[in-house]
This record gives structure tokens, sequence and C-alpha cells, in this order.
């Protein structure tokens, strides 16, 4: 696994479900450019109740910025072609909202 910081658009609105033993879960997808121009689907689970309120809160086409441990994959779509993707287990979320109050707190002016 890769300890990544990726960045991007979610595909469609974060999901919340609950595992076997009662824990919850929240799944998203998030479009992100890779160097070449492509476009990449990373695949995104979130077990941390800070990182799962925070894609909770977000909707189609937010831009959002993960961290977490990145594993890259190859899939065969429907015309036999072979296609990278990614999977990310996300432990932290970062919005433009907490770039603003990171940059609010880093200058020393309050943010309430």
């Amino acid at each position: 696994m890769i300890d990544a910081l990726i960045a991007g658009r979610l595909y469609g609105a974060p999901r919340q479900g609950t595992g076997k033993t009662g824990d919850t879960y929240t799944t998203a997808k998030v479009k992100v450019l890779a160097g070449n121009g492509d476009t990449l689907l990373c695949s995104v689970i979130a077990f941390d109740d800070k990182a799962q309120a925070a894609l909770l809160a977000m909707d189609d086409g937010d831009s959002v910025a993960l961290s977490g441990s990145l594993t890259p994959k190859v899939y065969q779509d429907k015309a036999g072609d072979y296609r990278p993707t990614l999977d990310l287990v996300c432990h932290a979320v970062l919005t433009p909202y907490h770039v603003q109050r990171k940059r609010q707190a880093v200058s020393g002016n309050d943010c309430g």
C-alpha cells in the first residue's frame, strides 16, 4: 500500500453502511486527474468517524482532498480493455472549507 494524498471531485454522493459487527463505514467515488491528463476513478472507504462525517456532508461534484492508504489496481472494462483504478482507505478529508480554516489559524485570524 501507498500512503497518499489525492485530490479530485466526488462522483456521486457518499453512502454510509453498517458492517457485520455493527460498525459504520462510508464509501465514495472520486474522479482524480492523472499526470497524463487521463481521469482515474478512485473507490474510497472511510472508517474514521471524522472522515465519515466530512464525506457525508459533501455531494456529487464537490472538490475534496483525501489522505490514506492507496492501492492501485487494474480492471477489464466491457470492451475488454484493461484500465487503471485506485482504492483508498481514507484517514482524513480536506475540503475547501478546511483549507480556509487552516489558513486563518496559521495567520492568527479568528475563524468564528
